[in-house]
């Protein structure tokens, strides 16, 4: 069984500690939620997995299928299977989608995709993310919208069948209707093989429909406190003001200036959308 194993983990960014010493094992097929507040480490760990050179490894180890992730290029992580979907995805002039894709599917078989069969899929998959007919011929990214930008990280997921998909923040930009149609395609994976899921976002909603076997709580670039679902519905009705007290904790200083108000989903249109939508 595959299984991603991140052991005391210490990163940098511009000389800046962020990451200070996590410790996080996920296994095939689970779905393990990141959560905590702004700018306490969650994007960090994702980028950290995935090979970001701002980010700097200054101690611990990442293990994934029993190799070594830190002596590994990021296409080579890729081709073992890990996938990141960006929080901002890039715009890609002159490269269309088709292209893309088609040239990351390759490098990952021994032979290349044959034209039909990409095609084929390619349709299907806009077709499940209900994404404009013209998507393959469209540049990378360019020119769409947030929203489409997300869907688009989905679109690539499912052509690509990563073992573990790191999701940053996914859901932010999506209206609902869109935050239905990604989650069923990312469920749609997990019955179709054993997909491992990192999540990170700051709503209820969306584990709502993607519902964590697992939850860990990000502050200050440590794990502070983990569960279970049911400790995702608590931040959302509660914050984290009760972490901070309850383990002797506080925000980042960035995560302080960065303090949003915290809308709890519990009585919202959105939530109730959601819930009529289940």
């Amino acid at each position: 069984m595959k299984e991603l194993k991140i052991k005391d983990l210490h990163v940098e960014v511009e000389e800046k500690e962020i990451l200070k010493g996590v410790s996080l094992t996920v296994g095939q097929g689970e779905v393990h939620a990141l959560m905590g507040p702004n700018g306490n480490g969650k994007s960090t760990l994702l980028a950290a997995v995935m090979g970001h050179p701002k980010y700097r490894v200054t101690s611990g180890s990442i293990t994934w299928d029993g190799k070594n992730v830190l002596e590994m290029s990021v296409d080579e992580r890729s081709r073992a299977g890990l996938f990141l979907a960006m929080q901002y995805p890039q715009e890609i002039p002159g490269v269309t989608n088709s292209d893309f894709l088609r040239a990351a599917m390759n490098v990952r078989r021994e032979s290349p995709v044959p034209l039909f069969t990409f095609i084929r899929s390619m349709e299907k998959t806009i077709r499940d993310l209900e994404m404009k007919e013209d998507l393959a011929h469209r540049f990378l990214n360019e020119g769409f919208s947030g929203g489409e930008k997300k869907r688009n990280e989905i679109v690539q997921m499912e052509l690509l069948k990563p073992d573990l998909a790191m999701l940053d923040e996914l859901d932010s930009g999506l209206d609902v209707d869109a935050l239905h149609i990604v989650a069923r395609a990312i469920n749609n994976m997990r019955k179709e093989y054993p997909l491992s899921l990192i999540v990170v976002s700051h709503y209820e909603r969306f584990y709502e429909l993607i519902e964590p076997q697992f939850v860990h709580v990000l502050v200050d670039g440590k794990i502070v406190t983990e569960g279970d679902a049911e400790l995702a519905r608590r931040i959302d009705r509660e914050g984290y003001d009760w972490i901070y007290k309850d383990y002797n904790v506080q925000p980042s200083s960035e995560a302080a200036a960065e303090k949003k108000t915290r809308v709890s989903l519990g009585s919202c249109a959105v939530s109730e959308k959601v819930q009529a939508k289940k």
